[in-house]
């Protein structure tokens, strides 16, 4: 199945809109929250790119609505790495209704290296590669 976590989110009062239910740009937070929790778990977290001087901007994101959440349920967000030979870290995500166990939204995320001037990279940073080979993910790279 590859890298993943599994991520609780309170809905907050301030996520929902005035139907009670929560406001579709608050979805992509969840994903937000999600890739902060794969980092930290799986030891790639946005501050290992900036301390290393790359930063990793999002580049596109993708969200499908299936069902509401609604003010005061938990929503388990699911964040994959999905894998690829490309400069760039991709995501797949699948939120849950913690209570219901429904999915309640599905997307995907993808973000690109720059170095600290803003140009962008077309080749993944050495750290980063040597990060996909200790999780399996790049058995050709050499080092």
């Amino acid at each position: 199945m590859g890298l993943m976590t599994r991520t609780p989110v309170r809905v907050r009062f301030s996520d929902v809109d005035s139907m009670g239910i929560v406001w579709h740009g608050q979805y992509i937070r969840y994903f937000e929250d999600g890739r902060e929790d794969f980092g930290n778990t799986h030891g790639i977290n946005y501050l290992d790119f900036h301390s290393r001087g790359y930063l990793i901007p999002i580049v596109k994101v993708g969200c499908d609505y299936k069902r509401p959440l609604r003010y005061g349920d938990t929503a388990i967000v699911e964040t994959r790495f999905a894998d690829t030979e490309s400069a760039k870290i991709s995501y797949e995500y699948t939120i849950y209704n913690e209570k219901t166990g429904e999915v309640v939204a599905t997307g995907s995320s993808t973000q690109v290296f720059l170095n600290l001037n803003h140009e962008l990279l077309l080749a993944f940073p050495l750290f980063f590669a040597e990060w996909k080979k200790k999780n399996g993910l790049m058995t050709g790279l050499t080092t």
